[in-house]
């Protein structure tokens, strides 16, 4: 859990390399409640750190969710488009995107595990 990093708007990033998988966070997943739909972006576009990079869809609402990385996609879990579900599950497992990384220092700008929850309170 340590390696994950976390932004202020509920994604998880977690760093391998010079790429990065990019997910939404346990906790606004369990807002969302039941989850319906995720909608995927398409390999080979560019996102900058603030960008809207996917839009989750439940039983009670919808939320876009904006890149907390710069950087370009280079796969998306087309799992999500069969089983979204998969998000309430196991949000660490269900990543959405993975990216090649701008930029490793904006990862650093990052909140650790502690000042998320500190945050989610």
């Amino acid at each position: 859990m340590t390696d994950y990093k976390f932004s202020k708007d509920h994604a998880w990033v977690l760093v391998d390399g010079d790429t990065a998988k990019i997910g939404v966070t346990p906790y606004a997943a369990d807002q969302l409640g039941d989850i319906v739909y995720v909608d995927l972006p398409e390999v080979g576009d560019t996102l900058t750190v603030g960008d809207v990079f996917t839009e989750v869809e439940s039983s009670k609402t919808s939320s876009e969710v904006p890149a907390p990385v710069s950087g370009e996609i280079v796969a998306v879990n087309e799992d999500l488009d069969d089983e979204p579900e998969a998000v309430n599950d196991d949000a660490f497992a269900a990543w959405i995107i993975e990216v090649q990384l701008d930029d490793a220092s904006e990862v650093d700008a990052l909140l650790d595990k502690d000042a998320y929850d500190a945050i989610c309170e």
